[in-house]
Formats: C-alpha cells, sequence, structure tokens
C-alpha cells in the first residue's frame, strides 16, 4: 500500500531531522564540561584536516575541564591552533605533554544569547520537520490525481501524517529543552 511506505518514510525523515537538532545542540557550550562540544573541531593534522578525536584521547576529568593527550607530541601546536580558530571561546594550555581546556562559567549575557540560538536551531527544525509533511502532503494529492488512492485513504493518511508530524515537533522542542534548561543551570 502506497500510503503506509509514504507515512514511513516521512517518519523516517522527520526522525533524522530531529536527530540532528539533537547532535547540533550537544555541540554549543554549557557551563559544563563535554567532549560533544570539541566535535566540530578539525585539526591540520600532517596536512590533512582530522577530527580532533582522531589525533589524541580526550578526557573530562571533572566538570570544569578537558584534557586532550595527543598521540604524536608533534601536533601539540597544531590541536592548539585549531582550538583557538574554533568560536567555543575557550583558551587551551599546553604543558608540552597534554592540553588542558579550562570550560569557563557562563555569564548571564551569554546563556541568554545561547538560549536564543537554541530557539534559532530548534525553529529551524521545526521548519525541516513541516517541510518533510509539505512533500508527503503533495505525494498524497499526487497518489490520488492518478486514482492510485481513494479520496477516504488519502484523507486517513493526511491525519496520519499530521499525527507524525506532531509527535517529532513536541520531540525536537524537548530537546530544545532540555538543552535550554542546562544552559540556564547555575
Amino acid at each position: 500500500m502506497p500510503t503506509k511506505q509514504l507515512i514511513a518514510d516521512a517518519r523516517q525523515r522527520m526522525h533524522t531531522t530531529v536527530e540532528t537538532v539533537r547532535r547540533e545542540l550537544s555541540t554549543m557550550r554549557t557551563g559544563r564540561a563535554s567532549l560533544a562540544m570539541l566535535d566540530g573541531i578539525r585539526v591540520d593534522y600532517y596536512g590533512t584536516p582530522t577530527p580532533l578525536s582522531q589525533v589524541g584521547s580526550l578526557a573530562t576529568p571533572d566538570a570544569t575541564l578537558i584534557t586532550i593527550q595527543p598521540w604524536d607530541k608533534g601536533s601539540l601546536g597544531a590541536i592548539e591552533k585549531a582550538i583557538q580558530k574554533s568560536d567555543l571561546g575557550l583558551n587551551p594550555s599546553n604543558d608540552g605533554a597534554l592540553i588542558r581546556l579550562a570550560i569557563p562559567q557562563l555569564t548571564e549575557d551569554r546563556r541568554r544569547e545561547l538560549v536564543k540560538v537554541v530557539h534559532k536551531k530548534l525553529e529551524d527544525g521545526r521548519v525541516a520537520i513541516r517541510n518533510v509533511r509539505r512533500d508527503g502532503h503533495e505525494m498524497l494529492r499526487e497518489l490520488l490525481r492518478e486514482k492510485e488512492i481513494s479520496e477516504d485513504e488519502e484523507h486517513r493518511a493526511q491525519e496520519q501524517l499530521q499525527k507524525v508530524t506532531d509527535k517529532y515537533i513536541a520531540d525536537a522542542e524537548a530537546v530544545g529543552q532540555e538543552k535550554e534548561r542546562e544552559l540556564l543551570e547555575v
């Protein structure tokens, strides 16, 4: 039945969108040390942009510190440069064998700015989910025009598609509220 496959496809695409929002929000800096915030950093490792996690061992010994133990001591400078170039606002300290990243507490103004960024990313996610719904509606109308489904089937599928949309928008909002709560926590 074409409508079941269409709904399953829409569900999969919406789920992917929610996971993308979750991943984007996990890289945002809070007042707490998290290795996820370093995911986007690429180190120029012998001329090749390499993810930070592949050039050394990352650890969070406590809630306000991240340590990076490079496997190749010659890459310390490159790692330091990559962190400084990132938009995280962190200042690495290098002792010749280990890089330490102290995670400073966020100011109230910075927290408010980050909450606005969370809202923007969340709205982008909601728009993407609604776009999937719109694509589904268009496909259903096309199936109806081609007489592959009846008007009743189209109506039921539209309702199902709306329920799936509502569920994934609620999931995305829950992810956003969790991140907002994390940011406003002092």
